[in-house]
């Protein structure tokens, strides 16, 4: 079985990262997960447990941002009785649960420094210490480790440790955002309307074609997890119905007015259409201050689609 085809989209970029975490996946190695909140690293991760050689050994979530500092460290390397307040009992760790599996610590960015050295430790050596002990215990266990924050600015301002970066950073996979696999959009609606069609028995809404313009020039800030959540509330609420940019939430329609009235009358005189695409390119560009993937979203296409045109007129492309 596949694992992988849990991804949805044919994006160039996707395929590319699709590959690379294939690979990683056969080995032990240490992966890092790097990409914006709502791009799908936990989706990943569980791509990349399933389709390793401990697949069948445990796989556990941790997100670091969702302890307090006083607690995250029992959490992961366990506690002894008497060991603080309320330890009225010897508890293992998520490290000795996760013995033989996978650990996926996402949100590592949040992890504190106070811990981050025993992390480093165990990355080096397998060795983990529970709080109020003093005798080592041995665990296997791979790490994969996700962020959606910059690491490196971090490192400069002191709040992650550059060392535990680098024994992290082993095979850096890198999500990108909804806003850059703009042609994966409609793959991701078909994929979510008919899982919530199942799980509501409602039949699932129909995008109309302007509709579905509107959604692939919006920014999506939240990424594949927003998208997620429009395709539900719009299965609910429309259910059977056409969906056109009128019924889409505001904020998705600041692009509307622009769909909806001619931009460009053509003289009588005619035009050469290849000046005026090279030149709409060029004014993209500018607007978008070199930016290609606000370029393509201003023009309405996917960034390797302007990448061709950009090639086809004489741009310079790196």
């Amino acid at each position: 079985m596949d694992h992988f085809k849990a991804i949805i989209g044919q994006s160039p970029a996707l395929d590319a990262l699709i590959r690379s975490a294939r690979i990683a996946a056969a080995t032990n190695v240490t992966i890092l997960l790097n990409g914006e909140t709502g791009t799908g690293k936990e989706v990943l991760a569980n791509a990349i447990q399933k389709s390793s050689p401990r697949a069948r050994k445990p796989f556990i979530t941790l997100n670091c941002a969702a302890l307090p500092e006083s607690l995250i460290e029992s959490e992961l390397f366990g506690h002894r009785k008497g060991s603080f307040t309320g330890a009225t009992s010897n508890t293992d760790g998520l490290f000795q649960a996760a013995d033989g599996g996978t650990l996926f610590l996402d949100e590592i960015n949040s992890l504190p420094v106070s811990i981050q050295a025993k992390l480093l430790r165990f990355i080096e050596s397998g060795e983990c210490l529970a709080v109020g002990d003093t005798t080592p215990y041995m665990a296997d266990v791979r790490i994969i480790a996700a962020s959606n924050a910059d690491l490196s600015k971090q490192i400069t301002d002191g709040t992650f440790r550059r060392d535990l970066y680098f024994r992290l950073n082993v095979v850096p996979l890198n999500l990108p955002p909804l806003a850059q696999r703009v042609s994966d959009i409609e793959l991701l609606i078909k994929h979510f309307m008919k899982q919530f069609e199942r799980e509501h028995e409602m039949l699932a809404p129909q995008f109309s074609n302007r509709s579905l313009k509107v959604l692939k020039t919006y920014d999506w800030p939240g990424n594949i997890r927003e998208l997620r959540n429009l395709c539900e509330r719009l299965c609910i609420l429309l259910a059977g119905k056409i969906i056109e940019p009128e019924n889409l939430p505001s904020e998705y329609n600041t692009n509307l007015p622009s769909l909806s009235l001619p931009q460009f009358t053509l003289p009588t005189a005619g035009v050469d259409l290849n000046n005026l695409e090279a030149s709409l390119i060029q004014q993209a560009l500018a607007l978008a201050e070199g930016n290609r993937s606000k370029s393509a979203r201003l023009l309405g296409l996917t960034k390797d689609t302007l990448h061709y045109r950009m090639q086809k007129h004489g741009f310079i492309v790196h």
